[in-house]
């Protein structure tokens, strides 16, 4: 029984578990394995309303809570607010600076994507193989030879300016995947805390037992399920293979049990953080979704599929984290 380890150790199996659920989600993309723009689009959707439904469920509504029950913002919670704010404010900065600081680091998963399909190229592109030299016929002219040469250079130009615009898009799409990998998993890390934090505290209050921990553990888990899927079918979309797809689906959710080891350990101090630190999670994934994720969804001539996709995430998510309390 888990009930029978220490806080720490319960921590740690109680962050596992959500950490596994994270992989669980992650590995949905063996099942859609198709890289065409609408999965790409779809995808990028539904990780969209998956974030926002997350970012006050999840996050704002337990920080405000939490900032209420410390008593340190009034004598009945009027200014707690404040550190809602504040934490929120930072997470959005923190992303912007983020996007900034980017270009300068250059892409770090661009050597472990693919390179883009044949068929995911524009037919202009595809097309333009087809009005080279060997097309010419036997007997033709001198001048008809030289004004086919010329149409050949003309149309390498035109392909090497599609490629280029090709390879464009698709280092802004990694930069905005990259991004959404980045919000999901700075929200794993308050979620960590909180576990830890949850089993650490236990004894300490009447409120602070060991089912409440168990509970919450259970049901941060279940609402990982769909972040796991929300981080690689983008990837897959947008070129990745399946199995490094669900490797960085999962891997967004590995900060959960280191977090959730140090809540334990420093549940006087990571306590009182945890609004602050909640609010930070929130602020970064609304950044990402409205900076990031619905541009880059609505640019392919997918947008609606985007919107149905993105309120389908939103109503699951919030099915999750409500049904779960």
């Amino acid at each position: 029984m888990i009930s029978s380890y220490g806080p720490v150790q319960q921590a740690l199996l109680g962050t596992l578990f959500t950490w596994g659920l994270t992989a669980a989600g992650a590995s949905l993309v063996f099942v859609f394995k198709s890289g065409k723009r609408k999965v790409l689009d779809g995808s990028l959707g539904f990780a969209a309303g998956v974030m926002i439904a997350a970012s006050y469920w999840s996050l704002l509504a337990p920080a405000i809570e939490m900032a209420v029950l410390s008593g340190n913002y009034g004598k009945e919670g009027e200014y707690a607010f404040i550190p809602v704010a504040v934490g929120f404010a930072a997470g959005a900065l923190f992303v912007y600076a983020a996007d900034i600081l980017m270009p300068f680091l250059g892409n770090p998963m661009a050597s472990i994507a693919e390179n883009p399909k044949i068929e995911d190229l524009p037919m202009s592109y595809v097309e333009v193989e087809s009005n080279g030299t060997d097309n010419m016929e036997k007997g033709t002219t001198l001048t008809q030879r030289k004004k086919s040469e010329e149409n050949h250079t003309s149309n390498v130009s035109k392909e090497t300016s599609m490629y280029d615009t090709v390879e464009t898009q698709k280092q802004v799409s990694w930069k905005r995947i990259l991004l959404l990998i980045i919000a999901i998993t700075v929200h794993n890390i308050p979620e960590g805390l909180a576990v830890g934090v949850g089993f650490g505290a236990i004894g300490k209050s009447a409120s602070a037992t060991f089912e409440n921990a168990r509970n919450l553990a259970i049901g941060i888990g279940i609402q990982n399920f769909p972040e796991g899927l929300a981080v690689s079918l983008p990837l897959r979309g947008a070129g990745m293979s399946v199995w490094k797809s669900f490797w960085y689906g999962q891997l967004s959710g590995m900060v959960e049990p280191i977090a959730g080891v140090l809540g334990a350990y420093a549940v006087v101090v990571a306590e009182p953080l945890l609004p602050y630190a909640l609010a930070f999670a929130a602020g970064a994934m609304i950044y990402v979704v409205n900076d990031d994720i619905i541009p880059e969804a609505q640019t392919g001539g997918n947008g609606k599929l985007a919107s149905w996709t993105s309120i389908v995430g939103f109503i699951v998510m919030m099915s999750l984290d409500v049904g779960l309390g």
